[in-house]
């Protein structure tokens, strides 16, 4: 009995300390670069006077709980270790169009899509990229989240000068630190939610490079009729152990001859017919559509909950995105597009939906679009 009792006592002391060591090999890693940095100072008094910052955190509009009721943060670990998704992955190379970006006429208006949520669009001359993702990895980590195959054709050295880049929040798929260094010197202007500019400012950006909004604020313009303006999503933020410290949000792109809203990351929710009401009707919506599940469909919105949304923004068209190049969700890596067009058979909302890098003229509003996934 003495001799298990020791043998006992080591092993608790073998595992303290190597629960000990973990602990601090994980906090020396998460003081790398890539991980940013929390909002301080000027920035963060700012952020605590808004309305929707309290204690400590960002909230949404709405309650928005991260698991639906009948999940839980146990359960969804449990199925993410031991359960098995098939069709996840894709068997062939994912199609895709290698476009001379630098040679787009900037007179053109175009949006072109290079898979998940990075889009580049063309408006009375500016250029604007969005959440853009070029590296091999979309998680601090490297060698994990990779792209699939055929999708990581374009890389930062692709684009011409940039004039705004928009961050809807800072998750890794969606502000990754290897694209935004590599951006810095042919970007203009970054425009993002209040407190990511801390992110920015770590990695070497100009402060007069960073505008910082909150929902429902424009950003300064240049000349021209183009606006850029902030609007609110439902969902999260952070890239530490500090969650919704910054804000998430999506965007309305007005010129006079135009309105496009990007969703960036959002559950379903009232701010679709708000905004749509104080903005719309939209030409285009980019809604994100994938890397959903029922359990946490409060955070990502599920098919026939883009499809609403595209409805409450009166949209014209919509291009879903958040999909066919990332493994963030148990769902076959083709099901967003399958459902969507499923569904869509009944509402009858014009889906744009092409191959990454193919150049979608905003001019012709008759394009038919292939169901590129079927092959």
């Amino acid at each position: 009995m003495k001799r298990f009792r020791k043998v006992i006592k080591i092993s608790a002391i073998v595992l303290l300390s190597l629960i000990a060591l973990l602990s601090i090999v994980t906090l020396v890693y998460m003081r790398l670069p890539q991980f940013g940095k929390a909002p301080d100072g000027q920035r963060l008094t700012r952020i605590q006077h808004y309305a929707n910052y309290r204690n400590g955190h960002f909230e949404n509009l709405e309650p928005t709980p991260t698991f639906a009721p009948g999940y839980s943060f146990s359960g969804e670990m449990m199925k993410a270790l031991f359960a098995e998704y098939p069709g996840r992955y894709p068997e062939k190379d994912i199609p895709a169009i290698k476009t001379d970006l630098q040679q787009l006429p900037r007179d053109t208006d175009v949006v072109i899509w290079f898979g998940h949520s990075s889009c580049y669009i063309q408006l009375e001359g500016k250029r604007i990229l969005i959440d853009p993702i070029f590296s091999q990895h979309a998680s601090p980590v490297p060698g994990t989240v990779k792209p699939f195959s055929g999708t990581d054709i374009y890389t930062a050295a692709d684009f011409p000068e940039i004039d705004y880049l928009l961050i809807s929040h800072d998750h890794y798929d969606h502000l990754d630190y290897e694209t935004i260094l590599a951006l810095k010197d042919k970007t203009k202007k970054v425009i993002c939610g209040l407190g990511v500019g801390a992110h920015f400012e770590r990695w070497g950006y100009p402060v007069d490079k960073i505008v910082e909004l909150a929902w429902y604020e424009t950003a300064p313009q240049d000349a021209g009729s183009l606006k850029i303006t902030a609007t609110p999503a439902r969902h999260q933020s952070g890239r530490g152990f500090s969650q919704n410290n910054t804000l998430w949000m999506s965007f309305v792109i007005q010129t006079t001859q135009r309105r496009i809203y990007v969703s960036g990351d959002s559950g379903y929710g009232k701010h679709f017919r708000e905004i749509g009401k104080a903005y719309g009707p939209m030409d285009l919506a980019i809604i994100e559509n994938g890397q959903y599940d029922s359990a946490w469909h409060y955070v990502h919105c599920l098919p026939g909950e883009v499809l609403q949304a595209a409805q409450d923004l009166g949209a014209s068209r919509l291009l879903p995105v958040h999909s066919s190049k990332f493994v963030l969700a148990r769902h076959r890596w083709d099901e967003p597009l399958k459902e969507i067009t499923r569904l869509d058979q009944e509402k009858g909302i014009p889906l744009v939906t092409p191959v990454i890098g193919e150049v979608v003229y905003l001019d012709d509003e008759e394009k038919v679009f292939r169901q590129w996934w079927k092959d």
